[in-house]
């Protein structure tokens, strides 16, 4: 079976709670139902973690590496510094989706407009809230249907 994973950075096992002006109020459960949903309507499976650890995050990319269809990352507060989680991208073979709940071009401050993980990634959504996520992954369904 076709394996897309959906891995999440720090912080996000509070999305509903944390900064609801900014993230929204739905949680990390209900962004899994929708992705879950998705892959199932274009026959995948998915693989949906969260992780406050940078090295946890290391592992399942180490894990995804060969094996998966397609990587679906919000890194949060990886983005910026984890030098050792971009590392760990460049070596997937497959494509790459990075999401950002918020617009981090429109955020307060300047250093969080610019990810560093973007130099191993397919594409980016970025702002388009938690719907994001899905669209991230019906993009990997189409380009798996389409054999890329």
């Amino acid at each position: 079976m076709r394996t897309v994973h959906v891995l999440n950075g720090p912080n996000l096992d509070l999305l509903g709670q944390r900064e609801p002006e900014i993230y929204g109020h739905a949680t990390l459960a209900d962004v899994e139902r929708d992705c879950r949903a998705e892959a199932e309507s274009h026959g995948l499976e998915l693989l949906f973690r969260q992780t406050n650890a940078e090295h946890e995050m290391i592992a399942w990319l180490h894990e995804a590496r060969t094996g998966a269809a397609g990587i679906v990352i919000n890194p949060a507060g990886f983005t910026y510094h984890a030098v050792p989680v971009l590392d760990a991208l460049r070596m997937c073979e497959c494509p790459i989706v990075e999401v950002h709940i918020s617009n981090i071009h429109r955020r307060e401050a300047a250093w969080r407009a610019h990810s560093i993980m973007t130099a191993s990634v397919t594409g980016m959504i970025t702002g388009l809230g938690v719907d994001g996520y899905r669209l991230a992954v019906r993009h990997l369904a189409v380009r798996i249907g389409r054999g890329e």
